[in-house]
This record gives structure tokens, sequence and C-alpha cells, in this order.
């Protein structure tokens, strides 16, 4: 598949709820990988943008022993600018999910960036204009529409990829009506739910969660950020001169005073600080616990660590966070 490092890196793990948190009927999620930069984050249309990913893509996931599929997509990739669909789009989309299913893949279609909310952008008139609001609850009923015919056990939906609202209460708001129409249009569907600020595990009790035994609670797992994005070319990081390493303390505190200023204020946090898997651990805790009081499913929908870092450091972080999945059930 020509997907780039960062979207490889970008992995799912679940295990299977216990029988007593999962509702019947719910769909189920192991293990995944997501199908980034397809319909979600590309420059790519028509014939370029079908072909990207294929059914042999599809197939080769599925003999890898991988069970599902996050499936992004943007609100510009799928809708013309005057809110029609692009049929083309659609279409793709269709092909995605219909060769999932038939080897054996479930899909989790995101809805990824909208034209009024980019979770990097400076500017996001979701939270202050109430008619983008209703238009991103519109985008909902329509993909309602086109997909409402697919198995509920097999597909889900969530709602949005990393909010990042100053208020915490304006994405819970949101989160309130769009899960209400969702639920009245299909009341089995699973809806997956993150928690605001770029899905932060730290940010986890901030979210009103919705009362319902086929919600999906997510979260996503990037840290140390100073480890996972190591030299990635859209952070920080790209202007960092040292090195990184797994486990123990990323940067000395020596280290860190030697650094240009220009870079001091952001890699401030990670000065001295020894991570390991207790380290991660803790810093799950706040997702791990709620899902733990709401009897409801938690996943993990992205983590990963950039090529950039050595191998033997990334595969220990790995090693690490899946242990603490498998020990969770996440």
């Amino acid at each position: 598949m020509r997907m780039c490092a960062a979207a490889l890196a970008a992995l799912l793990c679940l295990l299977p709820p216990t029988a007593a948190s999962a509702a019947e009927g719910t769909l189920v999620l192991g293990s995944g990988t997501n199908l980034a930069h397809w319909l979600s984050q590309t420059g790519l249309s028509g014939a370029a943008r079908r072909g990207f990913i294929t059914e042999r893509d599809i197939a080769r996931i599925a003999e890898l022993g991988f069970d599902h599929v996050r499936l992004p997509i943007d609100e510009a990739q799928m809708w013309r600018e005057d809110g029609q669909r692009d049929e083309d789009a659609f279409a793709t989309l269709h092909d995605g999910i219909r060769w999932s299913l038939d080897h054996g893949l479930k899909v989790v279609v995101d809805l990824h960036i909208l034209r009024s909310h980019h979770f990097n952008a400076d500017d996001k008139p979701l939270w202050t204009d109430p008619a983008e609001q209703e238009h991103f609850i519109d985008l909902w009923r329509d993909l309602s529409a086109a997909l409402g015919d697919y198995p509920t056990d097999q597909v889900a939906y969530e709602l949005m990829n990393e909010p990042v609202a100053d208020d915490p209460d304006d994405w819970n708001r949101l989160v309130a009506k769009a899960f209400s129409v969702l639920r009245a249009l299909e009341p089995e569907r699973s809806i997956v739910i993150g928690s605001n600020r770029w899905q932060h595990a730290e940010t986890f009790d901030d979210l009103v969660v919705p009362d319902d035994p086929r919600v999906i609670l997510s979260f996503h797992f990037y840290e140390p950020f100073m480890l996972t994005h190591y030299k990635t070319r859209w952070t920080f990081m790209k202007d960092y001169p040292g090195e990184v390493r797994y486990p123990g303390v990323i940067i000395g505190q020596q280290e860190y005073e030697a650094l240009p200023d220009g870079i001091k204020p952001n890699l401030k946090r990670f000065a001295g600080v020894a991570y390991n898997r207790e380290v991660l651990e803790g810093l799950m805790e706040k997702p791990l616990r709620r899902a733990r009081e709401l009897g409801l499913p938690l996943y993990c929908g992205e983590f990963g660590v950039y090529e950039a870092v050595p191998d033997a450091d990334r595969l220990r972080w790995y090693r690490d966070v899946l242990s603490i999945f498998e020990a969770h059930g996440v």
C-alpha cells in the first residue's frame, strides 16, 4: 500500500470487551489499521484516489491478521462546496467498506476533517457558528442515508476525529445533539466518541458520555510526544538537533540547557523526565478508569512512533504500549 510512514505508524488495537460490557449485537473490534490519506488528508482525486488503496491491499490487511480498518474521510473529499456529494468519493468509500466486509474486516468510518474544523488549525468556526454545527449534523444525516444499510455489527461511525474546542462543553453539547440525531436514525449502530483536544487521555474526565450501551470510547496515544514525533516535519520536533531514547530519560537536563533557546519552551516538560511502561500506563489512567466505571469498550484509534526513531527504541515503546492495552482490554 502506498501509505505514508506516519499513517502506517498510526496503528489501532482493541481487545474485545468483556461479555458484561458489550451490549448484544454491538460491534466488537480486535486490532486494525488506519486507511489514511485515501479519502482524508490527500490531494488525490478521481482515478489516482481510487487506485491509492485497492482490494488487494484490503486482502493483505486481512491476511496479516487484523480484524478491522479505520477509514478516515474528510468533508472536502466527500462533499463539494455546494454541499452535494462527490459521487466518485462516495463510490470509493463504498468500495472500501465492501472490500473490507468481503475479506472479513469490520470498518470504523471516521469523519476526520471538516471545512469548519481542522484539529491543528487556529480558526475553527465549528465552535462559534451554530450554522456550522448544524451542518456537521447534516453531514452525519447524509452519511447515515448512504451507509445505514451496512450491518451494525460490522460497521461503526466515529463522530469526529480529534475535536479541539477551547471549552470542552462545546464538544459535549455537539456530541449530545449529533448522537441524538444519529441514534434516532440508527438505533443499533455503534458510535465511537473521543475526548476533547486531540482525543488526549488527559482530557477524558471532561467528556460527557451519552448513556447508551453502544458507545465505544476512544482516545489517541502519542506519549511522550518528544519521542513519538521525533523529526516529524509538521511539528516543533523538526527543529530538535539531538537524539531520543526509550525507555529512560529522553533528554537530560544538561542536554536541554544546551539547546537553542527557540526550541526550549516546547521541550521543557520532557527535560530530566524518565519514561517507561509504568509511566505510560499512568498516562492512560483517565480513559482506563472511565471505561471501567461506565462498562464501555475502550478503543485506541491512533498510536504510534514516527519512523525516524531508532528501531530498537520504537519496538520497546510498542511492546510496552501493546502490553498495557492487553492488560486492560483496550
